[in-house]
């Protein structure tokens, strides 16, 4: 059985890659009908869909991002789990690589959209040029030399790799192997070029490692490259104050809403106000047992697993991050540098049938588009507003649910301590 760490990771490439194919035939069907070519301009219509593709691309993008490079400041993974790591973050640079040349061969002839694509949006903090950048991030010599290492070492493991395939969750890794791995083969004259360029003591401490560490560390030096400062600090470490961190755990009650913020995660840069994540705190499984929850239809089928994901930590969360919307233990919100806790202003009943509700969306995939007229993918919001689902203003709520701050405001009230003082809020 997989670390929970990779099974998510993996969750994660499945997911974007579906949803990068999805993002695809959108991007054909807006060159089939839009007309910019020729005429020189978008139509309103057309510029919205073509700055929500953008969007989305983007998120899709800093998602798969943080795949790559988020092995980098965990704890040593066992040896026997490394062609694992490498299978995903593999998975991920070829994904990535992928939609960069497909944006190339899709709209390198169209001026108007080129342009479009090159346009910044600050409120979801897209950068000027993003289409220059991602087409020079494919051409740059340090960069190929840097993925050199992992294309050689998939080549000289491939039936290794695919062996992993027999594991149901790591099987649609291997698939995108088949499907897309030449998209990211780099010549033996490529390579020499890129190496001539790169410097000698970079040479001689990549040489010093296993292979799989070549190839690992070459995709997360591409990634690194390819990602500004602005977006990511290399060795952050999300945490709250210990004495802040317990304080909260004796305050917390089930369906209690934990909404947090992790400084320097890439994609804080992509949504809105300060709050970029929430989660519903479902307490311990003997807390559901107390609300009569066991026996729930929906928590039936998922009771084992909501006890086996967390020993050392008994309480649980149902939280969508982009592996989808999965329970998790409680440590995972908790892995914040701010955080606060607000409780719905209902009764202990709306409360259970809130959980109970919510469960049905446990394993539907992460939505990219942050559409909340949709259920069958949804955010960290939507998850929380589906399952408590008022009966007073839901248009209201239903506006508020993209952002964390403003939902906060409208749908809860802050958790009162036993002397009737607010709790602390971790910044």
């Amino acid at each position: 059985m997989l670390p929970e760490e990779l099974e998510a990771q993996a969750r994660s490439v499945t997911h974007l890659a579906t949803y990068l194919e999805e993002l695809k035939d959108a991007a054909r069907r807006l060159r089939e009908r839009a007309a910019v070519r020729e005429r020189g301009y978008f139509s309103p219509g057309e510029e919205e869909a073509a700055r929500q593709l953008l969007i989305s691309y983007w998120m899709a993008r800093a998602a798969l991002y943080e795949v790559v490079l988020g092995y980098r400041d965990t704890t040593e993974i066992p040896p026997p789990l490394r062609p694992t790591r490498f299978l995903i973050a593999y998975a991920a640079a070829i994904l990535l690589v992928d939609a960069a040349r497909f944006l190339r061969e899709s709209y390198h002839d169209q001026p108007a959209i080129r342009v479009k694509l090159n346009q910044a949006d600050s409120m979801f903090g897209i950068p000027p040029d993003v289409y220059d950048t991602v087409q020079r991030s494919l051409t740059k010599p340090q960069h190929v030399w840097h993925l050199y290492h992992a294309v050689q070492f998939q080549a000289d493991h491939a039936d290794e790799l695919r062996a992993l395939g027999s594991d149901p969750l790591l099987a649609p890794l291997v698939g995108i192997l088949d499907r897309l791995g030449h998209r990211l083969e780099v010549s033996l004259e490529d390579y020499a070029t890129a190496r001539i360029r790169a410097r000698a003591r970079q040479v001689r401490n990549v040489l010093r490692w296993t292979l799989v560490e070549q190839a690992l560390y070459g995709l997360q030096k591409l990634a690194c490259l390819l990602v500004t400062d602005k977006y990511f600090r290399h060795g952050h470490q999300p945490a709250l104050p210990v004495g802040v961190e317990e304080e909260l755990r004796t305050l917390l009650r089930p369906g209690d809403v934990i909404v947090n913020r992790k400084e320097f995660a890439m994609t804080n840069y992509f949504l809105p106000g300060y709050w970029p994540h929430a989660a519903l705190y479902l307490g311990s499984p003997d807390d559901l047992e107390r609300m009569g929850l066991r026996q729930h239809e929906e928590l039936v089928p998922r009771w084992r697993r909501l006890l086996a994901l967390d020993r050392d930590e008994p309480r649980r969360v149902l939280e969508a991050m982009r592996d989808g919307v999965c329970l998790r233990s409680l440590r995972n919100p908790f892995r914040a540098d701010a955080l606060t806790v607000v409780r719905p202003r209902v009764g202990d009943d709306d409360i259970a049938q809130a959980i109970g509700r919510g469960m049905q969306h446990e394993g539907k995939p992460y939505d990219f588009d942050f559409d909340f007229s949709r259920s069958d993918r949804l955010v960290c919001t939507g998850v929380v507003y589906r399952q408590f689902r008022m009966r007073k203003t839901p248009s209201r709520l239903a506006i508020c649910s993209g952002n964390c701050s403003s939902f906060s405001r409208y749908m809860l009230r802050a958790i009162p301590r036993a002397n009737n003082t607010a709790p602390p809020t971790a910044r």
